[in-house]
């Protein structure tokens, strides 16, 4: 069965069997993730996930990022996975458009400080599950989210559920059950995309919350169906009504590495739009180069492609033809979102802001513009961008990349990465001193000090 040939390769996985550039590829997301989570706290989003979680109860064993009290390891899953999500600028797996990231690592730093794993332990478990979601999002591209599902919601848990009972010191029986148990919490209703609710980012933190409580039901004699994924009333069929290739999701396991290819945000919006914005910098910029003046008040017309999948996703009933309900809401208009980088000339955290989204000249600029499904071989998250913008003299300013900034088709290295989580965590000592920690984890002794250096950044803010 699927889950034990996953649960098997995960038990005897070791740091030494996993490539440098892997390893260092997981790293970035660990930071990215953290430096996602801190943000979020200092722009004061997620406050309600961190408050519940605080109170919880039970022994003091792990850190809510930027906490100096410790709380129990299954409340601070779910608090920094709230927290990673909170500003919707956290990395994608193109294939399986899943947040693998903001899965998997929550629970990694909870147990790992609750246990006292070392770094290399750390980091095998974050790999192994960043690995387990992206191949189990990738099975079914698509399949969930049109079931109404998010998928980083469904294979989230068994993805932390693996890399928590890693740090547990679970053998393969046990990360089996602990993989059946998980699926049992796998949900995630996308109902929010026509409300502007932000139920979404609560979603990684029950992720992160139900992988270590399997893991540890799992521990404690609780067993799972090991045909869960398979099954005929297993994960795929009853929330991707689909039939998936069980080889293909551990196929070469060990020597293709999906984790690889996750790609990372330079926006705070969904992953789906990102081509889209990256294509109408570009004709602003081309612009800008051959001194041509461009003004929203020139643009008459405003012309972008758009993978058919990511259509009803981004560019839903009311997108573009009125104000956003919320920032959530911001965050999965793409005709608006489109319209404020025209306005601002960036799109950042604080373009999403909650002063920012009401702005009746936006919401003008937004009406014009035109989605266009445009059919691409590639997933969405991975398809090209092309934009049209037509000014009052007629002129056409045209921007196309072959893919979004951040993915692997263009990826950004370390130094990239560490710009973006100062842009979130603010400069100083601390944070210098926790991209380092980070970055150099593999041979740390232990994550110990990860959450004090958060809890500096955050007391220095």
């Amino acid at each position: 069965m699927t889950a034990r040939r996953l649960a098997s390769w995960a038990a005897a996985l070791d740091i030494d069997d996993i490539p440098e550039a892997t390893r260092r590829a997981a790293l970035r997301h660990l930071l990215d993730g953290i430096g996602n989570a801190i943000g979020a706290r200092r722009l004061d989003q997620g406050g309600p996930g961190l408050s519940v979680a605080r109170g919880l109860g039970g022994p003091a064993q792990a850190h809510p990022l930027g906490d100096s009290d410790a709380i129990s390891a299954p409340a601070a899953a779910f608090a920094n996975g709230v927290l990673m999500h909170a500003l919707d600028f956290d990395d994608t797996h193109a294939g399986a458009l899943v947040h693998p990231t903001t899965v998997v690592a929550p629970a990694v730093l909870a147990v790992a400080e609750e246990v006292g794993a070392t770094g290399a332990q750390t980091v095998t478990a974050l790999v192994a599950g960043l690995e387990i979601a992206c191949r189990l999002g990738a099975a079914a591209p698509h399949g969930f989210h049109a079931r109404g599902l998010h998928a980083t919601a469904v294979v989230g848990p068994l993805a932390g559920a693996v890399a928590a009972g890693l740090l547990y010191g679970a053998d393969a029986d046990r990360l089996t059950d602990a993989i059946g148990i998980a699926a049992s919490s796998s949900g995630g209703l996308l109902e929010f995309l026509d409300t502007g609710a932000n139920t979404k980012v609560l979603h990684p933190g029950n992720a992160g919350f139900n992988g270590v409580l399997a893991a540890r039901l799992a521990l404690a004699g609780a067993s799972g169906p090991e045909s869960v994924l398979e099954g005929r009333r297993g994960l795929y069929r009853a929330l991707a009504d689909r039939d998936v290739d069980p080889d293909g999701i551990v196929a070469d396991l060990g020597t293709r590495w999906e984790s690889a290819g996750i790609g990372i945000k330079p926006y705070p919006s969904c992953q789906l739009m990102h081509a889209s914005l990256d294509a109408v910098a570009q004709a602003l910029a081309e612009a800008a180069r051959s001194g041509t003046e461009v003004s929203a008040s020139r643009i008459t017309a405003i012309s972008v492609d758009v993978h058919p999948d990511s259509v009803d996703i981004v560019c839903g009933p009311g997108t573009g033809t009125r104000s956003p309900r919320s920032i959530y809401d911001a965050k999965f208009d793409l005709p608006w979102s489109v319209a404020a980088l025209v306005h601002d000339g960036a799109v950042t955290v604080d373009t999403y802001a909650e002063a920012s989204i009401v702005r009746p000249e936006v919401a003008a600029t937004a009406a014009l513009v035109d989605v266009v499904p445009a059919p691409d071989a590639r997933p969405a998250a991975d398809a090209a961008g092309r934009a049209v913008i037509t000014l009052d003299d007629a002129t056409r300013l045209v921007g196309e990349v072959p893919c979004s900034r951040g993915t692997s088709g263009r990826p950004m290295d370390d130094a990239a990465v560490a710009e973006k989580f100062r842009g979130n965590a603010g400069g100083g000592e601390a944070s210098e001193a926790l991209v380092q920690t980070v970055l150099g984890l593999c041979d740390a002794p232990s994550v110990g000090q990860i959450p004090a250096l958060a809890a500096d950044i955050l007391s220095a803010s």
